[in-house]
Formats: structure tokens, C-alpha cells, sequence
């Protein structure tokens, strides 16, 4: 293999990916398999999480799974140290799960605003300081936050939302600036507009989608797979000098007015 290429390779490294049972998680772990990456799948529900670590086994990888709920910090904290003792080092995190409510701001539901806040931001946290400890012992690590272009572009009904995704941007920036020293990269990717579960209400509005493939210069809306290339890249040797970014995957979006 050309030096160049082996920079990308992540064989000998085990990748979790939270919330990867099913959209931008599970692409991303596929992904990462296909680079070479032992994966570890989490989910909250034990049959979803098994079932897919099955498949991508049945598909010629090495996978694995962890049931945790992130922000559950002792089941966070327990699921961690097992995958580290019984499957070994975690080289690699995506903070990837994530929720989104809309509603707008003045009638926002003080509940919502709070789930948004523990999934999408104390997950993030709980999660990254439970794997963190162990990278730092090691001296090595990557991790990879999920953003979004709400990490630096707002838009009507889901403040809340473009709040705890802003938020992961400056964390990422945080993680840098705390680990950097130690040997750990801390990135993030802020996808665009992307065919989703999580997108489904916009994906089947047919003035949004109209809108939306007029906002975005490439014309239309992401593919999961398409950000596959960006988390290789992040999860490798290919970035040991790139920390505390902010990628966005967006079709130029948050590159044009």
C-alpha cells in the first residue's frame, strides 16, 4: 500500500460510535469498518445494538456492541470500562447520538429544551470524559464530535437545537485545548442537510426540500455514505495535526448567502 494511503488505514484500532443503530451513526461505523476499524455499536436497546453488530459482522467486519444510554452517566461510565477490559482500548470515539425538537422559541417546552440539553450536550460530555481518561493514560486517542451547520447557523423553530450544537463546536475547541498536549485530536463534523429519520419531517415537505436544493449549491440533499470520507480522515493518522476543527459536510451551505 502507497505511504500516503496507509495514513488513512485505521486496521488495529476500535472505533464506538454512539447512537449508531441506525442513520448517521450506523453509516459512519460502516465506514470506519471499511477503513479497517474494530467497531463497537451502541444503542440504548440491547436486541437493535446486537442486531447490528451482527450484521456488520455478517458483512466481513469485526463488530461489537455496548447498550448504554449516554446520558446515564454510570451506565456510561460501567459500558466504557467493560468495552476496555473484555474487548480492549477504544482508539477512537464518535459522539454521534443525538435528538432534535422543534417548536418555536417563545412556546419552546422547558422539558424539550432540557432532553435537547442531556442528550445532545451532557451525552457528549459524559461520554467523552469516561473514554478521555483512558486515552490519556495511553498518551493517544481521537474523537470526533457531531455538529451541525446550527453549529453556525440558526434557522426558526429549533434554537434550542442550533444552541447545543453551537455548544459542541466550542467543546470540541475545549478538548482541544485541554488534551491536545496529551496526544488526543478532538474534531468535529457538521453535516448539512442529510436524508434522516431525524430530517424525515423536512425530507417530506416538499417546499423545504425545494428551498433547501436552491440554498445549497450542490442542489441537493446529502447522502449518510458522503460523510464516511471526513470521518476517515479524522478517525487516522492522516490528522494527527489537525485538532479542535470543525468540518462541515454540507454541499457548500454555510459557505454562500
Amino acid at each position: 500500500m502507497d505511504q500516503t494511503l496507509k495514513l488513512f488505514s485505521l486496521r488495529g484500532r476500535r472505533a464506538l460510535i454512539t447512537g449508531s443503530g441506525r442513520g448517521i451513526g450506523l453509516a459512519l461505523a460502516r465506514g470506519l469498518a471499511g477503513a479497517g476499524a474494530s467497531i463497537v455499536i451502541n444503542d440504548r436497546n440491547e436486541q437493535k445494538a446486537a442486531d447490528v453488530a451482527a450484521r456488520l459482522c455478517e458483512e466481513g467486519h469485526d463488530a461489537g456492541f455496548a447498550v448504554f444510554d449516554v446520558t446515564d452517566r454510570e451506565q456510561v461510565v460501567s459500558a466504557i470500562e467493560r468495552v476496555e477490559r473484555d474487548a480492549g482500548a477504544i482508539d477512537i470515539l464518535i459522539n454521534n447520538a443525538g435528538i432534535q425538537r422543534r417548536a418555536p422559541l417563545e412556546s419552546f417546552d422547558e422539558g424539550d429544551w432540557s432532553e435537547l440539553l442531556r442528550v445532545n450536550l451532557d451525552g457528549v460530555f459524559q461520554v467523552s470524559q469516561a473514554v478521555a481518561r483512558h486515552m490519556l493514560a495511553r498518551g493517544r486517542g481521537k474523537i470526533i464530535n457531531i455538529g451541525s451547520v446550527q453549529s453556525e447557523l440558526a434557522r426558526p423553530g429549533i434554537a434550542p437545537y442550533a444552541a447545543t450544537k453551537g455548544a459542541i463546536r466550542m467543546l470540541t475547541k475545549g478538548m482541544c485545548a485541554e488534551w491536545a498536549r496529551h496526544g488526543i485530536q478532538a474534531n468535529a463534523i457538521a453535516p448539512g442537510y442529510f436524508e434522516t429519520d431525524l430530517n424525515r419531517a423536512l425530507v417530506d415537505d416538499p417546499a423545504f426540500s425545494e428551498w433547501l436544493c436552491k440554498r445549497t449549491p450542490a442542489g441537493r440533499w446529502g447522502r449518510v455514505e458522503e460523510l464516511c470520507g471526513a470521518a476517515v480522515f479524522l478517525a487516522s493518522a492522516a490528522s494527527d495535526f489537525v485538532n479542535g476543527q470543525t468540518l462541515f459536510v454540507d454541499g457548500g451551505l454555510t459557505s454562500v448567502v
